[in-house]
C-alpha cells in the first residue's frame, strides 16, 4: 500500500468540497505539495454565487510545444441529507476491496494519484510541458472550466498551453473521446390565482403547463426517432438527443387556483448539433400555443422560457498521442461516448482536445457510500507516469 498516496485520498475526502461550498481550502493543500514537488503553481480566484472559488493550475517542463494538461474538478456532489449513507461522508474508510468516501470515485481518488505521480516524477525528464488543472463548480455547470480555459496562457506566465488534455472522469478506465451537449432551464406559467370555486375568475397555471408538458413530449419522440446511425456505437443506449422534466413547482393549496407554475428541463444534444437548437425550437412551439385554460374560458396564461445553462459537448479527434498513450497504458482498444458532461467541453472552446479516463465507477458517482475499487486505484499512478513519459519525456 502506497502511504502517500492514500494519504492524499485522505486529505481530500476530508475537504467538504460540495460545490456551494469554496473549494479555496482543498486547493491550498493542492498548491502545497505541487509546489512541494517543484511544480509551479497559479491560482485563478473566482466567486461563483456569492462564494469564494479557484481554478489550481500547476506545470513543470521546458517552455515548448506540446505536452499534457491533467485534469479534474475538486467539487463533489452534496452528501448531507443524501439517503443510504451508512459511513461518514467525509471520512476514508478501507473495507474489503474498496475504499468508501465521499469524491473517491468522482474524482478525488484521480487527483490523489496525481499527487503520487507528481511525487514520483523527476521533473528534469520532462522534455515538454506537463500542468494539472483542477478546476472549480463541475458539478453545476463546469463553471471553473468555463474561466480557465481562456486564461491559460496568462496562468502558465510564458510556458506554452499543451493542446492534449487528460480527464480523469469515473469510467473503469475506459477510454472516451466524445459526450453530449448538455443544457438546462425552466418553462414558467404565469397565470391568475384565484378561489377554486369560481375558475372563470382566475387562469389555472398548472394545467396551462400541462399544455407546455406535452408539447415537450411530441419534441422528444421526434428526436428519438431522428437518431443517427453514426452515434449508434459511440452512444448505444441513447443515440439522439434526449430531454428531461425533471422538476417542477406550482400551486398554494388544493382549494387555489395556481397562479404560476415552474418547470424545470435538461436536454443532451448529440456532439454535432449546437448546443442552443433545442432550446430555441421549445421556444418556438410554446409561442405557438394555445395558452388558455380550459377552466376559465377565453383568459390566457403567460408562457416564459427561461435564459439557458449550456455545458459544450465534446468530439475530440481520433488518433491523437494522448489517445495511443492511454490505450497502452490501460490496455483499451477503442473510446466509447459518456453520458455525462465533463469539462472537456469548454476546454475544447480553447483549442484544447480531450479525453475522458478515469479509474472510478460511473455507477459510485453522485451514490451513497460512495467508493472506488482499490487495485485501479492503486494501478492508477503508474498509469499517469507511463502516459507522461510517452507524451511529456521522450
Amino acid at each position: 500500500m502506497d502511504s502517500y498516496l492514500y494519504e492524499s485520498l485522505r486529505r481530500l475526502v476530508a475537504f467538504d468540497t460540495v460545490s456551494s461550498k469554496s473549494n479555496l481550502e482543498a486547493l491550498e493543500y493542492l498548491g502545497t505539495e505541487l509546489g512541494a514537488r517543484g511544480f509551479k503553481v497559479a491560482v485563478q480566484p473566482l466567486e461563483l454565487d456569492g462564494v469564494a472559488h479557484g481554478n489550481l493550475v500547476a506545470w513543470a517542463g521546458p517552455p515548448r510545444a506540446g505536452g499534457l494538461i491533467i485534469s479534474a474538478h475538486v467539487d463533489t456532489v452534496p452528501h448531507q441529507g443524501q439517503p443510504g449513507w451508512t459511513r461518514d461522508p467525509l471520512v476514508l474508510e478501507i473495507a474489503g476491496d474498496r475504499i468508501y468516501g465521499r469524491g473517491t470515485s468522482d474524482m478525488k481518488g484521480f487527483i490523489a494519484e496525481c499527487l503520487d505521480a507528481a511525487a514520483q516524477l523527476e521533473l528534469a525528464r520532462l522534455t515538454r510541458p506537463l500542468a494539472f488543472v483542477f478546476t472549480a463548480s463541475e458539478e453545476v455547470g463546469c463553471l471553473g472550466a468555463k474561466h480557465v480555459g481562456p486564461e491559460l496562457d496568462k496562468l502558465m506566465a510564458g510556458t506554452p498551453v499543451p493542446r492534449l488534455a487528460w480527464i480523469g472522469e469515473p469510467s473503469t478506465n475506459q477510454v472516451s473521446h466524445a459526450h453530449k451537449s448538455i443544457v438546462t432551464f425552466n418553462i414558467t406559467v404565469r397565470g391568475r390565482g384565484g378561489h377554486s370555486g369560481k375558475p372563470a375568475a382566475g387562469v389555472n397555471a398548472i394545467s396551462v403547463m400541462g399544455k407546455a408538458i406535452e408539447v415537450l413530449g411530441r419534441l422528444q419522440e421526434e428526436r428519438r426517432r431522428a437518431a443517427k446511425p453514426e452515434f449508434r456505437a459511440i452512444f448505444p443506449d441513447a443515440p439522439s438527443d434526449v430531454l428531461n422534466c425533471g422538476t417542477i413547482r406550482g400551486g398554494l393549496a388544493d382549494n387555489i387556483i395556481a397562479e404560476e407554475c415552474v418547470l424545470g428541463i435538461s436536454y443532451r444534444s448529440l456532439p454535432d448539433e449546437d448546443p442552443l437548437a433545442i432550446h430555441r425550437e421549445v421556444a418556438a412551439r410554446l409561442s405557438r400555443l394555445d395558452p388558455h385554460d380550459y377552466a376559465a374560458g377565453e383568459s390566457r396564461a403567460l408562457i416564459e422560457v427561461g435564459p439557458a445553462v449550456v455545458v459544450p459537448p465534446l468530439n475530440s479527434p481520433r488518433g491523437t498521442a494522448l489517445e495511443a498513450a492511454l490505450f497502452e497504458a490501460v490496455g483499451a482498444r477503442d473510446t466509447v461516448g459518456m453520458l455525462y458532461g465533463t469539462d472537456g467541453g469548454w476546454f475544447a472552446q480553447s483549442g484544447i482536445a480531450s479525453l475522458i479516463c478515469g479509474p472510478g465507477d460511473l455507477d459510485q458517482a453522485h451514490q451513497p457510500n460512495e467508493s472506488i475499487r482499490r487495485e485501479p486505484f492503486e494501478q492508477g499512478t503508474s498509469v499517469i507516469l507511463k502516459v507522461v513519459d510517452r507524451l511529456c519525456c521522450r
